[in-house]
């Protein structure tokens, strides 16, 4: 049958009456076949896994060679408590760790600081000084362990932090492995938790970039992120084009700080959401992948191939899960987590069903990690590489995200770049408009979410929650009472000190950071020390 006589006898037949399209309002036809795919060159725009464009996978033997790591996202209470989590994970067959930290450590203010008053161990981990970091990591080899951690104002105390235990374990820092997640463009877009104005924060991150390129030469100085654009709103082509122009802008700071590409660049990673359109996370991921390896080609002359290279994390949609009927929290995150993988991510976190309501209980997260090992050891998933290469509907989506987030770069390029665009409001506007017309669609049920807008129930949900006893906080600052009455104030202050010094005078911070931490400087006077040097940011009002 020709297609013409086929699309005749289609047209004849009754579909069901919804919009045909994905959430970044990319039409889905019917059907796709070799006539959506004619302008595919295979050698020029997917090649073989491991070659430039790296469209099909950043290395030859994916995970035939190695699975992902499985890096549950996790943090909670004290460090203690947080330790003896990780203890549990890795005793279940995690292979990486990732922290989370709590509202005060991310904005930088200690536990005892007015501002931190009901929130502490909350939402992650309360870290204020490099004691809370040797219980946290203690008994845990750092030789042998990634460690990715989620801060970003504060990224060069908590990267000090973990340097100096890495040094009192007889680690040297040029082994330590990991990411600091260190993405203020993206905090400024979407996640909100900053401290210092744009032009200060990178500043700090290309000294970061300056100092690991030398010092920790193993470790990802950035992981660029779109996953908090995503939770904000955002599509999947706005989470795609934001991130790589967030990406493309730090590599502009770093080649103007006087760093040659690929020097840096290398040590580049990312970090992406996993919703639950399939198909169109799936094409996310593969054209990320090309995009950049084009532009770092031809626009910025690296050299190095793993220039070209996005590495990246992947975590499943948190904002897709809901307190409605929580169990289908497991088999939205299967699925989600199905996606990253055949989308050929390095590392996954898979969310667990009862984080609508609290930090997850240790069942909930040992299901989730479980979810991840099932694909791995059963879906046969990992058995071949790329498996939907080729697809006319793959390759016909990935196709379009890289037309219309260049599209994208051609706007941010007309406001005159990533930092001028979000004084200017627009990532903010743009992300805020993708949230509202999604939530129109929910309610007048052009898009549906199962429990939420259709097979609804009425239940009493009975789960078990982890909950965050008030001694926590009181804990966290008795042990902060005992560091400062135990260090050596006056040492402490001549660090702080030399510090504000090197901020004033352009030397790189993290040396002076380090000397800080090595005093038991807490994370609040240190940040403190640079507000009083760089200020503080406050956003533009946004309507």
């Amino acid at each position: 049958m020709s297609k013409d006589n086929w699309k005749e006898k289609f047209s004849k037949l009754k579909e069901r009456d919804i919009n045909f399209s994905n959430l970044s309002k990319i039409k889905i036809n019917p059907l796709y076949t070799p006539d959506d795919n004619k302008d595919l060159d295979y050698d020029k725009d997917l090649n073989y896994p491991g070659e430039y464009p790296y469209t099909r996978g950043v290395q030859s033997t994916m995970y035939r060679g190695r699975l992902w790591t499985m890096r549950q996202f996790s943090g909670f209470g004290t460090p203690k408590d947080t330790n003896n989590r990780y203890k549990y994970l890795l005793k279940h067959g995690q292979t990486g760790l990732s922290v989370a930290f709590d509202f005060p450590t991310l904005y930088g203010k200690d536990s005892d600081d007015p501002f931190a008053q009901g929130e502490v161990g909350k939402c992650g981990v309360a870290i204020d000084t490099l004691r809370d970091m040797e219980i946290l990591f203690d008994g845990i080899p750092l030789e042998k362990i990634s460690t990715s951690m989620t801060i970003n104002p504060p990224a060069a105390m908590l990267l000090a932090m973990y340097i100096v235990v890495g040094e009192k374990q007889g680690v040297p820092k040029e082994v330590l492995t990991g990411t600091i997640q260190n993405d203020m463009l993206k905090e400024y877009q979407a996640q909100k938790t900053w401290i210092y104005p744009p032009e200060p924060s990178m500043r700090i991150i290309t000294d970061i970039l300056e100092y690991c390129t030398e010092n920790v030469p193993k470790w990802n100085t950035i992981s660029i992120s779109g996953y908090h654009i995503r939770e904000a709103g955002s599509t999947a082509l706005q989470e795609l084009a934001f991130t790589l122009a967030n990406g493309y802008t730090y590599v502009d700071y770093g080649i103007k700080a006087g760093l040659p590409v690929d020097t840096f660049a290398p040590r580049l990673s990312f970090f992406f959401n996993s919703h639950l359109d399939f198909f169109v996370e799936i094409a996310k991921y593969r054209a990320a992948r090309r995009i950049w390896a084009k532009l770092m080609k031809d626009k910025y002359h690296a050299q190095n191939p793993k220039s070209y290279l996005v590495r990246f994390h992947t975590q499943t949609a948190g904002c897709s899960l809901t307190a409605q009927q929580p169990e289908n929290n497991i088999i939205r995150t299967a699925f989600q987590g199905l996606a990253a993988v055949l989308g050929g991510t390095q590392s996954l976190h898979t969310n667990s069903m009862d984080e609508t309501y609290a930090l997850p209980t240790e069942k909930a997260v040992k299901i989730a990690l479980r979810t991840q090992q099932l694909i791995a050891y059963e879906t046969g998933a990992a058995n071949t590489i790329d498996p939907l290469g080729g697809s006319y509907y793959v390759e016909a989506l990935t196709d379009k995200l890289e037309k219309l987030t260049f599209e994208y770069f051609d706007k941010i390029e007309t406001l005159g770049g990533v930092v001028p665009a979000i004084e200017k409001g627009f990532f903010q506007r743009e992300i805020s408009r993708s949230a509202y017309e999604y939530q129109k669609a929910l309610e007048k049920k052009e898009k549906y979410h199962v429990g939420v807008n259709i097979f609804e129930e009425k239940e009493n949900v009975e789960i078990d929650l982890l909950k965050i006893p008030e001694e926590v906080e009181l804990d966290q600052k008795k042990s902060l009472k005992k560091v400062k009455e135990e260090r050596n104030n006056s040492k402490v202050k001549k660090t702080l000190i030399k510090l504000r010094e090197a901020a004033e005078n352009g030397e790189n911070l993290m040396p002076r950071i380090l000397d800080c931490v090595r005093e038991y400087a807490t994370l609040g006077e240190m940040c403190g020390t640079l507000k009083e040097v760089f200020g503080i940011y406050k956003e533009p009002i946004i309507f």
